[in-house]
């Protein structure tokens, strides 16, 4: 795999460097490597990530060490009840010097941007980060302001049974290319925790591993990854068993449950994941295997609007449609 302008100084291959990301990562959040891996993935991806999750499990301590390992400017918004699109998204404030007004850009304007428990602010703040995920742009006042490039959103979501939570629509949801669970750590990492105590504290002290630069590059080389025609038939076999057709989902999975199919979108986010996995495991093209472990995470919040309710779908789906 070729090595990019932005990396010829490190001299150093780009799957090596992005395993000492994993590494990293691995220092703050403990036990958890498959998340990461797939954080890092949406992100090579170009693409943004929920975290359904209760709280206390590392959802916003993951968001900023990959921020501070990948030399991104962070901002973390917490969302509340109470909270308006302006605090999201910036203000224009009258500045009497020179008799006009200012706009002073909101949190949204960073590389890496945590939106902390999204699903606690009512639907109208909800929807202020539409336009910046999917276009990365920000509308206001008249003017189009562009928004840094790599940019990033990190969301965590409440479980909706929680008090004060409110349902993201399908719309929003949509914007996600990931959407995973941590869970609670294992036997051994939690003891670690006990013993060393909050792993938040030493996220200062990580080495970065990049910069904006190296990963735009990064991320050009994600997408330029080769894909067989093959394995674009069994995406797009993926794709019709999802709408009912083409492959027969196991009755004991409850498939009547899957109201709606995946959209094209989505087939275009899959297969952005797989070649972000086929990238972190050093490989110049995507096999079926890259597919398999991405597609629960991706299609399963479009599948059911939930991480735990659509992975079983989207696992039922896999079982049903033959390998290529």
């Amino acid at each position: 795999m070729s090595i990019r302008p932005a990396d010829q100084a490190h001299a150093v291959p780009v799957p090596t460097r992005l395993a000492a990301v994993l590494d990293e990562l691995g220092r703050i959040v403990v036990g958890k490597d498959t998340p990461l891996k797939l954080a890092l993935a949406c992100l090579l991806a170009r693409g943004h990530l929920l975290i359904e999750d209760i709280p206390g499990v590392g959802k916003s301590t993951l968001a900023q060490a990959l921020a501070t390992v990948l030399g991104l400017n962070y901002a973390r918004i917490q969302f509340t009840s109470d909270l308006l699109p302006a605090d999201v998204l910036g203000v224009s404030i009258f500045d009497p010097s020179s008799h006009a007004f200012r706009f002073h850009s909101g949190p949204i304007f960073h590389s890496v941007v945590l939106a902390d428990e999204i699903n606690r602010a009512p639907p109208k703040t909800q929807s202020a980060l539409l336009e910046a995920m999917e276009e990365r742009q920000v509308s206001a006042d008249g003017e189009t302001r562009p928004l840094p490039d790599p940019f990033f959103v990190i969301a965590t979501q409440n479980p909706t049974e929680q008090i004060g939570a409110y349902p993201l629509p399908e719309s929003q949801l949509d914007r996600f290319l990931m959407a995973i669970e941590l869970g609670y750590p294992g036997a051994a990492a939690e003891r670690e925790l006990l013993i060393s105590g909050d792993r938040r504290q030493r996220i200062p002290d990580l080495a970065p591993c990049a910069d904006p630069a190296t990963l735009i590059a990064w991320q050009r080389e994600t997408a330029a990854i080769h894909v067989a025609p093959a394995l674009l038939d069994y995406v797009q076999a993926l794709l019709a068993a999802s709408r009912g057709a083409g492959a027969r989902v196991p009755a004991d999975t409850a498939a009547h449950a899957i109201q709606r199919g995946l959209s094209p979108r989505a087939g275009l986010l899959l297969v952005a994941a797989a070649r972000a996995w086929a990238m972190l495991a050093g490989r110049p093209m995507v096999l079926p295997e890259d597919v398999q472990a991405v597609f629960p995470v991706v299609a399963g919040h479009r599948l059911a609007g939930s991480t735990r309710g659509g992975n079983p779908q989207a696992k039922a789906l896999l079982r049903s449609v033959p390998l290529p």
